[in-house]
């Protein structure tokens, strides 16, 4: 500021305040075979409708699409899908002019589709061998929420003409796009509604098909192309079968570098509690990003006149973690009796107390249902949870609320790159995420009566020395006082004697 006149300035001082935003907590990740939709491609939906829409609702060969539709069902919110197909085609409408239309994903549904051409153009009335615009008519007989009209007028076969058929279908349509080269000529009038013909289906999806051996944004690793996801849920791959213990071990390595959680189905072989106390040992992976659930739960199929049919709980699991963050915080238990499982009819297995108590210790999350209150999530620990190993990442939610706080301040820093790396630097870091730490105490999310108590934030002298500042480095010290959930209630009762006169 250049002061040229006797009095007072006011000059604007930068605060050095730079909010850290918390992230979402619970989108799920959905892998898995879809009906019709981009494959390899995550798409981001809020509700089952956008599903609908995408991938074209519950499909009976589709494990995932129950895993999304119990999701939403309990409380979720956002969730990523990617499908995967395997052997599937496209179905095609080839014109006497040689124009080649596409449905615009794989699979059967593509049959379905109607094509209608019409003159009725800007043009007017003008001889047919002159045209140079022609309309599209697309009709998807499906259900509404999935299906649907598009009407694409005055569109050309010119590519510098602002209604170019291939650009017009691959913005404008949800159906259709052009496949090879196009013709000069347009397309003939339909008398009718003509189909496309040649879409299938494909084979089951296979594990290799998650897991690629190769490099490509493929499988599990297409979520490479989405910003965030917070939970991974992988249903089986068909009904009647299971995912590979290999599927799941790689998936949870996937996990740990995106800062996700795994949440892991029992084989359909654990029947029993007996039988699912031997699961565990078929993983190897970072048990801390992964929890694993039992028994598997009974809902209602719409398409089987809502008759009682099985299913992995992993979906609607997920929903309970996501209504739960909602809630009360991701630092709360998604567990106890406000956690019940909306839609569930009942269990494949009813567990005793004493049951439960054999799980219990080795990780095992119980599903139980209780009089009154329903089925419910009654566990909450990671695969790290079994007594024999004393882990700190013993429970869900301490395992989450460290994943949250990273991711946090992952995204929130990154002003201080390329920052000079000397104490006004360390001041404005220990502000903005002390700040940030602060707000999560305020909000009930660590131990502690004070922050002193609840969390500690250092970047200084010791944390950062001066072969560090050489480097380029700056180490920033985040600690905090998980809350843990109070797992077992233990209530003490004594009979009190009548007093005695002495």
């Amino acid at each position: 500021m250049q002061t040229t006149y006797p009095g007072v300035y006011i000059q604007e001082v930068p605060s050095g305040v730079r909010t850290i935003m918390g992230v979402s907590t619970s989108v799920t990740a959905f892998i898995g075979r879809a009906k019709k939709g981009k494959v390899n491609t995550p798409v981001t939906i809020y509700n089952f409708s956008d599903y609908s829409r995408e991938f074209g609702g519950l499909w009976d060969k589709s494990p995932m699409s129950y895993a999304v539709h119990q999701y939403f069902l309990n409380g979720g919110s956002e969730a990523v899908i990617v499908r995967v197909s395997r052997n599937a085609s496209i179905a095609t409408k080839t014109f006497s002019n040689g124009l080649v239309l596409e449905a615009s994903s794989q699979g059967e549904w593509g049959n379905n589709l109607l094509v209608t051409v019409n003159y009725e153009t800007s043009e007017g009335n003008i001889d047919d061998s002159e045209r140079k615009l022609f309309n599209l008519i697309i009709q998807d007989p499906e259900p509404i929420g999935s299906g649907g009209i598009e009407t694409l007028r005055n569109l050309s076969l010119e590519e510098n003409s602002p209604t170019y058929v291939v650009k017009v279908l691959e913005q404008q349509s949800r159906y259709l796009r052009v496949n090879d080269s196009v013709p000069t000529a347009i397309p003939a009038i339909t008398a009718s509604p003509e189909n496309l013909t040649a879409g299938s289906d494909g084979d089951n999806i296979l594990d290799e098909d998650l897991i690629p051996t190769s490099e490509s944004k493929t499988g599990i690793y297409a979520l490479e192309d989405t910003d965030i996801f917070n939970l991974l849920c992988i249903p089986p791959l068909a009904f009647g079968t299971d995912v590979a213990p290999s599927t799941y071990n790689n998936a949870a390595a996937y996990c740990k570098n995106r800062r996700a959680m795994l949440l892991l189905d029992m084989p359909s072989s654990a029947t029993d509690p007996e039988k699912a106390r031997t699961s565990p040992e078929d993983f190897s992976l970072p048990g801390d990003y992964a929890a694993l659930f039992f028994p598997r739960i009974k809902m209602a199929d719409p398409l089987k006149n809502n008759l009682l049919e099985t299913y992995v709980p992993s979906g609607a699991i997920a929903g309970v973690f996501a209504r739960t963050d909602s809630q009360r915080g991701v630092w709360k238990a998604p567990a106890g009796i406000d956690a019940t499982l909306v839609g569930v009819s009942e269990l494949s297995y009813t567990m005793t107390d004493d049951e439960n108590g054999s799980l219990n210790p080795l990780g095992i999350n119980c599903l139980r249902t209780f009089p009154t209150i329903g089925t419910v999530v009654w566990g909450s620990r990671t695969m790290k949870g079994a007594d024999a190993l004393a882990s700190e990442w013993k429970y869900i939610p301490v395992r989450r609320t460290a994943l949250y706080i990273e991711e946090s301040l992952y995204r929130g820093t990154k002003w201080v790159v390329f920052e000079p790396n000397d104490e006004p630097l360390w001041a404005q870091i220990r502000l903005n995420v002390g700040a940030f730490m602060h707000n999560l105490f305020r909000q009930g999310a660590f131990q502690g009566k004070t922050p002193k108590e609840a969390y500690l934030v250092k970047c200084d002298k010791e944390t950062t020395t001066q072969d560090d500042i050489n480097r380029g480095i700056v180490n920033i010290l985040v600690g905090f006082a998980p809350l843990k959930p109070a797992e077992f209630v233990i209530i003490k009762i004594q009979q009190l004697a009548g007093e005695i006169q002495t």
